[in-house]
């Protein structure tokens, strides 16, 4: 018995000090959320307003700009997926991973070639794993993403928007990240970025119907098409960085909440391992006692025997 106690009091030990790992990653990644809150409030209203002039100007002043036109007969589609670097954030990736699953799915379905850029450690060992082919990957910034990070990443994107089909280029552009939405709540989400979708509810066809009045009564110098030629990279730029932090906020929400899951467990462990000692212990004192008053008995038996 004294064996098993022991064996219980090392498995306590060693479950005691996960449990203070997983408590302190779960306060690391609870101080990190406020900041990363703070800038994906930061950084949101400047990426949708910049998106309203782009719409504006494309749809105001009826250009025809290869980056906001349909093409006739997509035939290639890029689609930038946002994981993490670092796990221990429950089904964070994965989740990202399985929404970029089902996208490529509906292109080829479309019969659309997609070429597939990736951000994150758990991305890129994902397709890896798979032997399957990735165009670029970025590793390294997902918990603490910049703008610079956001402009490395859109380069090769535009690049490819801007060239022939035939020389590589694609013809749509789509990004998989996670929304946040709340401690408790991070959805992966599916967006097209370009081709700009031009809007489509009440609200947003009245505010269409404003730019085309508002545009109508300017000119663009030196045209509208430079206009976008200018606009269209901060565009990616800034919709690449919001996701980005997005994906952050997701990612320290989606580990505090599987740390606290951790440590939960652990403390519901430790209650069962003590639990489990002391049964053991009381059974090896039960059956010390056992043995004294069986050895007393014993003893008095013998005694008995000797007087007659």
């Amino acid at each position: 018995m004294g064996a098993q106690i022991r064996v219980y009091k090392r498995r306590i030990k060693s479950v005691s000090a996960t449990k203070k790992i997983t408590k302190a990653m779960e306060m690391i990644a609870a101080s990190r959320i406020i900041k990363a809150q703070r800038k994906v409030a930061a950084s949101t209203p400047y990426a949708d307003e910049l998106t309203s002039a782009v719409t504006a100007v494309a749809h105001g002043a009826d250009v025809k700009h290869p980056l906001t036109t349909e093409v006739e007969n997509p035939k290639r589609a890029a689609v930038l997926l946002i994981t993490s670097d670092r796990g221990l954030a429950g089904g964070y990736s994965s989740n990202a991973i399985k929404a970029a699953e089902h996208l490529t799915s509906e292109l080829t379905h479309d019969r659309k070639d997609v070429q597939t850029y990736v951000i994150g450690r758990k991305g890129v060992a994902y397709y890896n794993f798979r032997e399957r082919q990735v165009e670029q990957t970025w590793t390294g910034f997902t918990d603490s993403p910049s703008y610079a990070d956001a402009k490395a990443v859109a380069a090769p994107l535009i690049e490819a928007l801007k060239q022939d089909t035939a020389e590589g280029g694609v013809d749509e552009l789509h990004i998989v990240f996670t929304e946040f939405v709340s401690m408790m709540t991070q959805t992966p989400v599916e967006r097209r970025m370009l081709p700009l979708s031009f809007e489509k509810t009440a609200e947003e066809s009245a505010q269409v119907f404003m730019s085309d009045r508002v545009h109508a009564l300017y000119e663009f110098e030196p045209s509208a098409e430079e206009v976008l030629d200018e606009l269209l990279p901060r565009y990616v730029e800034s919709r690449v960085y919001n996701a980005l932090l997005q994906s952050a906020a997701s990612e320290h929400a989606a580990r505090r909440r599987a740390m606290k899951s951790a440590t939960d467990n652990a403390e519901d462990l430790i209650k069962s391992l003590k639990r489990l000692a002391n049964a053991a212990r009381q059974a090896d004192i039960t059956q010390e006692i056992s043995e004294i008053v069986g050895g007393a008995s014993a003893l008095a038996d013998a005694s008995a025997g000797s007087d007659r």
